[in-house]
């Protein structure tokens, strides 16, 4: 479990950022613990992320990251606690937090692969990413699919050229479902592979709204799993948010099971 989020990752070692302040607790010339606290979602209240020292819990510093949280964001939060531990819900709870959202980390093995042939809808044809070639019409087609979830919807050029430096980008893991009759881009399975801990990820699955209902979902995450299991990962994983059930129901008819989860929690205000 990283205890600070991938786009927090990229915060962190992506230079300045318009909206995204950074927070150290420091003893001495120690460091102990680091917060981070992004500001840019114009509805929702500032988000926030916060790491101890193991060595170093257990004596008030996260009460003390989260107070420094609460009054740079006027009150006004949304706090991540990765893998939901009971420390965490703790600290939540002393900080004035209610528990707000559950995101489930869901894993199956790809070893065997006992899912069925991808059945791919009439008229659409299947093809990968093409760096700077798809990045505008992939960001257009990523805001639609997600404009009801502003933390996918919302990545710019700049967020996809952070993703696209990293080391585990490969465009062939892309998967981009097209339309035949004018090339539209339709839907998507980015793929990801975390190489050190042996695990492939259903990084994101998109669809646009007139492209929903016909099975290309089902085909795009059978093309993606396939190709996981082709590059040798074992074990498959994806995040999926608690009150979506629709698409646990997927997943789970795919042999997916969860795994562990990550729970957000707010202020009431």
């Amino acid at each position: 479990m990283e205890p600070v989020s991938e786009q927090g990752r990229l915060y962190m070692r992506g230079g300045r950022r318009e909206g995204v302040r950074h927070f150290l607790l420091t003893v001495g010339f120690e460091l102990l613990g680091y917060a981070q606290l992004e500001e840019t979602d114009p509805v929702e209240a500032p988000a926030a992320e916060l790491v101890v020292h193991p060595a170093h819990r257990g004596r008030g510093h996260g009460r003390a990251l989260g107070s420094a949280l609460l009054g740079a964001s006027g009150k006004r939060l949304r706090v991540w606690a990765h893998g939901g531990k009971s420390a965490a819900r703790h600290l939540a709870q002393v900080l004035g937090l209610t528990l707000f959202r559950e995101l489930r980390q869901l894993r199956r093995p790809l070893s065997p692969l006992d899912i069925p042939e991808p059945v791919i809808p009439d008229g659409i044809a299947i093809r990968t990413f093409v760096p700077g070639q798809d990045d505008e019409a992939w960001l257009a087609v990523n805001a639609e699919a997600f404009a009801h979830h502003p933390e996918q919807g919302s990545l710019t050029q700049r967020d996809l050229d952070d993703r696209k430096a990293e080391p585990w980008f490969d465009p062939k893991g892309f998967f981009l479902a097209v339309r035949e009759s004018d090339g539209k881009i339709v839907g998507f399975h980015w793929t990801k592979v975390h190489a050190e801990k042996q695990l492939g990820e259903v990084y994101v699955i998109g669809i646009l709204p007139e492209a929903q209902g016909g099975g290309l979902g089902k085909a795009l995450t059978a093309i993606g799993l396939r190709h996981l299991a082709a590059q040798g990962m074992p074990t498959a994983m994806l995040y999926v948010d608690a009150d979506n059930a629709a698409a646990l129901a997927v997943y789970e008819r795919l042999g997916f099971v969860t795994h562990e989860v990550d729970l957000m929690y707010r202020t009431e205000s």
